[in-house]
């Protein structure tokens, strides 16, 4: 693979690393970098991998401003029989980044142009200082400077990182005045911060049957209460058809991981709200606050590429084991569920995730009523007419031909695929009003929906 606009290779550990990352550093994509790897993509190998993850760490900690701790991962790789290093480089948020050796000039900013790290003009150098994002919980000075940090202590011990007495400024938990920020408030053994996970019976949030609260702690022990609390919620259930006896759990482990953690990273607190957890009977809801962070659209979002909102939590997180690396935790949601699981609004990103029962019934659903055109009697539809819910009348009214699910939601401008599912096109079809196009495919891309004679008949009465 040749180098891109967002792949460089260096066939050993060069002076000019710091450059490219700069230049990953204000690409809007961010980039890869790979060492052990010459100009015509030969694998030719590093010789101590372990001594050069400790030369990179140091370069790039010590010659970056702003600081770029919390943006960058190392990760060693074997390929063609020899070990590399891959350098994974975010989109930072603090743009300019420059080499601190030259401040914000040509000479210490760059920027990516095509397989290059260019020079910036001084122009660009200008309009990003301007518009640098300084409403961050890194600058924020927290409103309390009593802070004791004994919880985060004990999770770096547990992984053989002890913090030592420059912790404060090495995790970046200070400002530039010295006073402890906003991130060091949310990491303090205690805070005013709430985390809700609340379950309820059935599929609306009508009936609460209960509300758990793990805040007002360490933001990472309310993490490991939240995974702890959920993992017990996500039960193993079985499922037996014709062919097999299945389990699994209601939802995939690992992609229910990333989403909580997700949702812990990368919330915007400086709007002070927390990210929240809510368990329905066919689906679980996980909803963090503020929208995309600037630069990213939802492809790019889709596609792994990251920009961390919160690039002090990202470094604590990465520390302590919680996230594996920069840009994994979308790809591997996406593994198991589909894109239409996120929803994007001005102020909160929420991960629908439909429970493995919920999917089971619809395919047992579209088994039981498959495409058929039935007789239609006088009877039977004056039956079916009493039976018509709000929700399928409304639905009856805008098929005129045959529609997917998502044009459907459209124009019924709904946004939640399972209230979509369950109160419109599965009770249509159970009623026999709505038939599927491809009945011997249900879960296909290419699925659409469509009338029955009766739903024909229900539609004109």
């Amino acid at each position: 693979m040749p180098e891109t606009n967002r792949i460089e290779y260096k066939r050993e550990l060069s002076e000019g690393l710091e450059k490219e990352v700069v230049a990953f550093l204000n690409y809007r994509e961010g980039g890869i970098i790979y060492i052990g790897i010459d100009k015509e993509g030969k694998t030719v190998g590093v010789k101590d991998a372990d001594e050069d993850q400790l030369k990179i760490k140091d370069r790039l900690k010590n010659n970056i401003r702003p600081s770029a701790l919390g943006l960058f991962d190392i990760v060693s790789e074997e390929r063609d029989g020899k070990e590399i290093l891959k350098i994974i480089v975010a989109s930072g948020s603090e743009k300019p980044y420059h080499l601190k050796k030259y401040g914000m000039s040509e000479k210490g900013c760059f920027i990516r142009l095509g397989s290059a790290a260019e020079p910036m003009p001084q122009k660009m150098i200008d309009e990003l200082f301007a518009s640098r994002t300084r409403n961050s919980i890194g600058i924020i000075k927290a409103h309390r400077q009593e802070l004791n940090f004994e919880q985060l202590h004990i999770y770096y011990q547990e992984k053989q990182k002890p913090l030592n007495k420059q912790f404060r400024k090495n995790l970046e938990l200070t400002t530039t005045n010295g006073d402890l920020n906003y991130a060091a408030y949310l990491l303090a053994d205690e805070n005013n911060v709430s985390v809700k996970v609340a379950k309820y019976k059935g599929e609306t949030r009508v009936d609460l049957i209960e509300s758990n609260e793990y805040g007002y702690c360490s933001l990472i022990k309310a993490t490991k209460s939240v995974l702890d609390k959920i993992n017990l919620e996500n039960r193993t259930i079985t499922q037996i058809t014709s062919k097999e006896r299945k389990e699994q759990r209601l939802w995939n482990a690992i992609s229910l991981r990333e989403a909580i953690v997700n949702a812990f990273v990368h919330n915007n607190y400086t709007r002070e709200i927390a990210p929240k957890f809510e368990i329905f009977k066919d689906r679980i809801e996980i909803t963090s606050a503020g929208y995309l962070p600037d630069g990213l659209s939802k492809s790019e979002f889709f596609e792994g590429y990251s920009i961390p909102r919160n690039k002090e939590l990202m470094r604590v997180y990465k520390d302590l084991d919680l996230v594996e690396q920069l840009g994994s935790g979308i790809p591997r949601i996406l593994e198991h569920y589909d894109k239409d699981c996120f929803h994007f609004s001005d102020n909160f990103l929420r991960m629908v995730l439909p429970s493995a029962e919920s999917v089971y019934a619809t395919e047992q659903l579209h088994s039981k009523y498959p495409a058929s055109i039935p007789q239609v009697t006088a009877q039977d539809t004056e039956h079916v007419n009493e039976q018509v819910t709000e929700q399928v009348k409304n639905l009856l009214s805008v098929m005129d031909k045959a529609y997917s699910r998502k044009e459907l939601m459209e124009k019924l401008q709904l946004t939640h695929r399972e209230h979509f599912r369950a109160a419109y096109i599965q009770k249509a079809i159970e009623l026999g009003l709505v038939e599927l196009t491809l009945p011997d495919k249900p879960k296909s891309s290419k699925q659409q929906y469509r009338l029955t004679e009766k739903g024909k008949k229900a539609r004109k009465g």
